[in-house]
């Protein structure tokens, strides 16, 4: 029976299964992101963090690497490479975190498939591949309902004062940051849209308060406005979610579906339990 290593990798964390017939084993390393890192600082970040967890006497038989920049095909081509150079007799299977989020949310059946993490994306699944993906156009200009949305528009409360003085007093007691600061990190320092994310967790602190519900409710509105509604499938199949916002803010994600009258599916934290599934 085959040997399979199965990896899911953002920008900055990357989770690995080595899969075999009568077990597993999960275990998590930095991020492997062809944006960021070249190929020699990829297979340095391998040897050292992956390559200790496969037993020598266990060969592997098929890697299935789904990451970031994965749609780039000279991404696809330096990251191969190196997996060649390391497994140098498994077949190796290269794709997108869409597509990570898709086989795990829906393993082989039919459905939509979303990410709600730090970015947002989404697409209609045919069981076997995605027909439809709704365009990404990056955190400025789009991901809708994303981490970095969501902490956009907490940045935007406190800086325009719009919060009362309750939530204005909460913000300054758990982040201690002034509108210079924020704004430096915002626009003068690298991965904006993760500093914007991580504002979002000030909204999942604060549940309950009706400006905090407000901010998440038209979040994700904007996310099933923009991007769902525009797929017909939405009314014939269920919708899946993926991801630390979609986890965290699950009750909002439900009462939106009742009220489109679409028919909600799963919800999973991360992908790798279901990959796990659709691979064994």
């Amino acid at each position: 029976m085959a040997i399979k290593l199965i990896a899911d990798s953002g920008a900055t964390k990357c989770e690995w299964c080595v899969l075999q017939p009568h077990k597993k084993k999960v275990f998590t390393t930095q991020g492997l992101s062809p944006y960021f890192l070249n190929s020699h600082e990829i297979m340095a970040i391998i040897q050292k963090e992956v390559l200790p967890h496969i037993k020598h006497n266990a060969p592997i038989d098929e890697v299935y690497f789904y990451g970031t920049g994965l749609s780039n095909t000279n991404h696809i081509k330096m990251m191969r490479g190196v997996f060649k150079t390391l497994f140098k007799s498994a077949s190796i299977e290269l794709n997108t975190d869409i597509l990570a989020a898709a086989r795990a949310l829906c393993n082989h059946n039919k459905g939509i498939a979303c990410i709600l993490g730090t970015g947002s994306n989404s697409c209609y699944y045919n069981g076997k591949k995605i027909v439809k993906n709704s365009p990404g156009i990056g955190y400025i200009l789009g991901d809708e309902g994303s981490g970095a949305y969501l902490g956009k528009k907490v940045v935007q409360y406190y800086l325009y004062q719009t919060f009362d003085q309750d939530l204005m007093d909460r913000f300054n007691k758990k982040y201690a940051l002034s509108p210079k600061e924020i704004l430096e990190n915002v626009y003068q320092q690298p991965l904006a849209n993760r500093y914007l994310a991580g504002f979002a967790l000030f909204l999942a602190e604060n549940r309950g308060h009706y400006m905090i519900e407000n901010i998440i409710e038209d979040g994700l509105n904007d996310f099933f406005y923009q991007h769902l509604l525009k797929y017909k499938e939405i009314w014939e199949y269920p919708i899946n979610f993926i991801g630390s916002v979609a986890f965290g803010f699950s009750d909002i994600l439900q009462e939106l579906c009742q009220v489109y009258e679409i028919k909600m599916g799963k919800i999973l934290q991360k992908p790798m339990q279901g990959l796990i599934e659709y691979h064994r």
